[in-house]
């Protein structure tokens, strides 16, 4: 398969408007007779979804909560950037797209990264508009903050619930196109396959939470909203309900896969505590703008920080990337805190955390400052730890938070199959192979607002739609494989709970896919995948029925998925023969532990095609070009 990006010619900065102009147009009267399924319904699903209404679509989105309030957009706490320049201090949107693709280490698109710091400006003025209550400075301007990666204060922060704010806009939009009719929730549903008809996409199967019904949904369009991968992990930041049934179901019917082993992982997390956790909470990138990161100097040194003298802590971020310090990228950071965790210097009972430290902030601008930028979080981290941040440092360590890979998409986000178009994390399109801080909350609403409805529109508009046959083979086979799933999961009756697998996936992928990967590793990790998945398909027990309401059976179903994916993940980061951002192979680093590239081989999005259960996945490289910002060695020091 060749993989054509439909990257509009002509220099970058005129791309998106070229694109739009040369789209075809539906008249508005035309509108109303195309109906669009929009599956998910956080950030980049509710404002796909109202936007799409807006414009007299006929749509239907799909939400597996019982309301999009609940999605896991609100976890994104710190901020969204934007290339507004407010502060007058060097920003712009080529400075923007600059520090996104250089800190995704040249391995994004570079046509789309460009497309989302221009759209930055309108997000902004977009999400105040519908009454975002950003922070502002005491003469009301919107105020800004530092975040990882770059030199600029370009985040724009409603304290530290920036992320449930945008969803609260995105959502009263959404909520005004249900109440004018244009908009039909359908919640706690979820997405069990796709069904394509003459290559197109052209509607759902779903199953109904509550009562186990199974249903049928026709549209002329899908849009996959449904976020990203990283509960494959089982322990990581996402909300426990997050998976990767949608895209990996549309996978399974042709879409491919792009970049799997680019997965992020966040360094400012509550480290593990025991056992028993079922999820990891993220602590936000925003507290590293005033917060130090230290650990003691002497290996095995468990003193109480308050007893630790200034001479006898090594602020290594700062000591190692002076012109950064603590505000590196996240990969960099994490990669260190690993690093001096190693050495044996980590800080509490398991050695698995450094110290982020707000005492000289708090010296410096006084308590009630810190309490009125981060107090949500401060108050968040002492109900969990019972430590107050304001006495003591916080403990941290790093932990699996975003997943840059998805399905591929080209620049309209439309995957390889037809009709089917991917927003927000659940596409791969923006970000390579690490995540700036605050970007996901951009990249999602920028898909949703600004992207979706031209290019979405444009496809309805060059295509013709037949009606839908319901008792088309096509139809018929979509709905019967997900019974025949169903039947499977609860049939096999073994003695093993779904958790269980579950849980010794996730440590089996992090252990040997996670903050560092080897060839060795990888190749070990893929052999214990498939024996597992094969223990699972004759040992898992699912009780109840599939007539009515079994949370077990669903998070079979995600499992038995994860299965398939972790085992992708894991392909996909053995080919991939160098470092570079979230990926680390330890083969390939420079002298002084940095990420080593091989842009000579490696320069391209990886886009597997499914190669069934037990058969091998088919890899089509998309060639990454760079005529704006040449990759050279990425250096935060």
């Amino acid at each position: 398969m060749t993989l054509d990006a439909h990257i509009p010619s002509g220099p970058i900065e005129q791309a998106w408007d070229k694109a739009r102009f040369e789209m075809k147009l539906v008249n508005p009267a035309n509108k109303r007779k195309h109906t669009i399924l929009v599956v998910g319904s956080g950030l980049a699903g509710a404002s796909a979804a109202a936007s799409l209404g807006e414009l007299g679509y006929k749509v239907r989105c799909f939400c597996f909560q019982d309301s999009p309030r609940r999605a896991h957009s609100i976890a994104a706490q710190g901020g969204i950037n934007a290339a507004k320049n407010y502060q007058n201090d060097g920003d712009s949107i080529f400075r923007l797209f600059y520090d996104t693709v250089k800190g995704g280490d040249f391995r994004a698109r570079e046509a789309n990264v460009y497309r989302l710091a221009e759209n930055s400006l309108k997000i902004i003025d977009q999400c105040v508009a519908q009454g975002v209550p950003f922070a502002r400075e005491y003469g009301g301007m919107l105020t800004n903050r530092s975040f990882g990666g770059a030199q600029v204060s370009r985040t724009f922060y409603a304290r530290g619930q920036t992320g449930q704010q945008l969803l609260l806009g995105a959502y009263q939009a959404l909520e005004r196109q249900v109440h004018a009719g244009t908009v039909t929730m359908i919640p706690r549903t979820e997405m069990l396959d796709l069904i394509v008809v003459d290559g197109q996409a052209r509607g759902i199967v779903t199953r109904n939470l509550v009562t186990g019904e199974l249903d049928v949904y026709f549209g002329d369009a899908v849009v996959l909203a449904t976020g990203g991968y990283g509960n494959v992990y089982y322990l990581s930041t996402n909300a426990k309900g997050s998976n990767a049934t949608a895209i990996w179901r549309a996978h399974k019917r042709g879409a491919l896969f792009a970049n799997p082993c680019f997965t992020q992982i966040h360094p400012t997390c509550i480290p593990v505590s025991g056992d028993y956790q079922s999820k990891l909470t993220l602590m936000s990138e925003s507290l590293r703008n005033d917060g130090r990161i230290w650990v003691p100097k002497q290996k095995g040194d468990k003193r109480p920080p308050s007893q630790i003298p200034e001479d006898e802590r090594d602020y290594y971020l700062e000591r190692r990337y002076p012109s950064f310090g603590n505000l590196v990228p996240r990969d960099v950071a994490s990669r260190n805190a690993k690093a001096v965790c190693d050495e044996g210097r980590g800080v509490g009972e398991t050695g698995l955390g450094v110290y982020l430290d707000f005492g000289d902030a708090i010296n410096r601008l006084g308590e009630h400052v810190i309490r009125e930028r981060y107090g949500n979080l401060f108050d968040m981290y002492q109900r969990i730890t019972d430590e107050n941040p304001y006495k003591v440092p916080m403990r941290i360590y790093p932990a699996i938070h975003y997943t840059m890979g998805g399905l591929w998409v080209d620049y309209h986000l439309q995957s390889t199959i037809p009709g089917l178009f991917v927003a927000g994390e659940a596409n791969f399109s923006d970000h390579g192979a690490n995540r700036l801080g605050a970007s996901a909350l951009m990249q999602g609403l920028s898909d949703g607002y600004f992207i979706i409805p031209y290019t979405v529109g444009n496809y309805i508009a060059t295509h013709k739609f037949a009606k839908v046959d319901e008792s088309s083979s096509e139809v018929k086979s979509a709905v019967a494989g997900v019974e025949q799933t169903i039947d499977k999961l609860l049939s096999i009756k073994g003695k093993r709970t779904v958790d269980s697998f579950h849980r010794e996936l996730g440590k089996i992928v992090w252990d040997e896919c996670g903050m560092s990967r080897t060839a060795q590793g990888l190749e070990k990790a893929i052999g214990q995948i498939r024996a597992l998945r094969e223990e699972f398909w004759q040992n898992v027990t699912v009780p109840g029925s599939g007539d009515d309401l079994n949370q077990s059976l669903e998070k079979a179903g995600r499992v038995a998925d994860f299965f398939e994916l972790g085992e992708l993940m894991c392909i996909d980061a053995r080919e991939r023969n160098e470092s570079c951002g979230g990926h680390f192979r330890e083969e390939y680093q420079t002298t002084d532990g940095e990420a080593k590239r091989d842009d000579e081989h490696y320069s391209y999005a990886a886009a597997w095609g499914y190669g069934g259960a037990d058969g091998k996945p088919m890899l089509t490289k998309e060639p990454l070009e760079f005529h704006y910002v040449h990759p050279s060695q990425r250096s935060y020091k």
